[in-house]
């Protein structure tokens, strides 16, 4: 088995939409995959959340989420303000590894170190728990060179392998900072591009999204990530 983990340098950075594409191109290579979301906030039961718009997009099924909260806040914050179970990290490391798909990929909640239930774990510790590479997904506005080399210097610092970065949302007439950002986060960060998701792409058709998805990425380095078997499996 292959454990990806999809982390984003803040919310709303595009890590749904990436973790879709990469399943797409995941799938695309004749391996099968499923997800994993531990922690879904700002829903009530019964509503469409990430895992729901990923299966629209790419047609997977095999999905996992580990806890929903109702308040669009930080899991462990949400948890406590409704009253209910905090996540814990042992339950989310054990939905992962329990999986028998070929690839798994574990799509976070905002930020890597946004806490997301019992203790304060993060997602840097399901990482490192799971013996699991990470794949940063940013954005190239400005303040992106920043955020992106203070989400890869915490990974390095507890040894967790970053594979790299993917701009979540590209746009189609990129200004000044987004073309100057794509030439200088792979220096500042010290790890490579793997991928570009054109802005827009989360209301595609699922034929198009899955038929246009492994063209987004570098398809050399995506094939060596999804065939890196992660710690332990």
């Amino acid at each position: 088995m292959t454990i990806l983990v999809v982390t984003g340098t803040s919310t709303d950075v595009g890590k749904t939409v990436t973790t879709a594409a990469i399943a797409a191109t995941a799938s695309a290579l004749g391996v099968s995959v499923a997800v994993v979301k531990p922690a879904q906030t700002g829903l009530c039961g019964g509503e469409a959340g990430d895992l729901e718009h990923i299966e629209r997009l790419t047609g997977i099924t095999r999905t996992v989420e580990t806890a929903r909260y109702p308040d669009p806040l930080a899991p462990d914050v949400a948890a406590r303000l409704a009253g209910m179970p905090a996540l814990e990290l042992g339950s989310v490391v054990d939905d992962i590894v329990s999986l028998t798909e070929d690839v798994v990929l574990v799509e976070g909640a905002g930020g890597l170190l946004v806490r997301l239930g019992a203790g304060g774990f993060t997602l840097l510790d399901v990482a490192a728990t799971s013996g699991a590479p990470v794949v940063v997904v940013c954005g190239v506005e400005l303040g992106t060179l920043n955020h992106t080399a203070l989400t890869v210097g915490a990974l390095d610092r507890a040894g967790v392998f970053c594979a790299g970065l993917i701009v979540g949302s590209w746009p189609s007439e990129p200004d000044l900072a987004a073309r100057t950002n794509l030439l200088e986060l792979p220096d500042v960060a010290g790890v490579p591009i793997l991928g570009r998701i054109p802005a827009g792409v989360g209301g595609a058709r699922r034929e198009q999204f899955c038929a246009d998805a492994p063209g987004w990425f570098d398809s050399k380095a995506v094939a060596d990530i999804l065939n890196r078997r992660s710690a332990g499996s």
